[in-house]
């Protein structure tokens, strides 16, 4: 038994094993994972849909980092709202303040 523990060869198959057992449990896992999910929608298709589609919207959120309610955004009602006017002064401020220091760059002066 020493022996066959000690030998380089063993090693390599005791290696192969593990990675093999290791693969085996893996693919097993997805497996089961798949089973379930087939499983949820063939006994409640309609909420499993909605469920899934709730999911995916929520995971695309997290993903591309989106802020606010874009399905809200796509309404003429949201540019109405009192904030708007502010939002729409302070954008066109800052613009109006990158082309006074662009301007001031290039020629070389300080406008007061």
């Amino acid at each position: 038994m020493t022996s066959f523990l000690s030998s380089t060869t063993s090693q390599q198959e005791i290696t192969a094993l593990e990675m093999k057992i290791h693969e085996t449990i893996e693919s097993i896992n997805q497996l089961k994972t798949q089973r379930d999910f087939m499983l949820s929608f063939s006994n409640y298709p309609q909420d499993f849909i909605q469920d899934w589609l709730k999911s995916q919207s929520r995971d695309l959120k997290l993903m591309t980092d989106t802020v606010g309610n874009p399905e809200e955004e796509r309404r003429t009602d949201f540019y109405h709202s009192p904030w708007v006017k502010e939002a729409v002064g302070r954008y066109i401020f800052s613009k109006v303040q990158q082309r006074r220091q662009e301007l001031e760059q290039v020629l070389g002066i300080r406008l007061t």
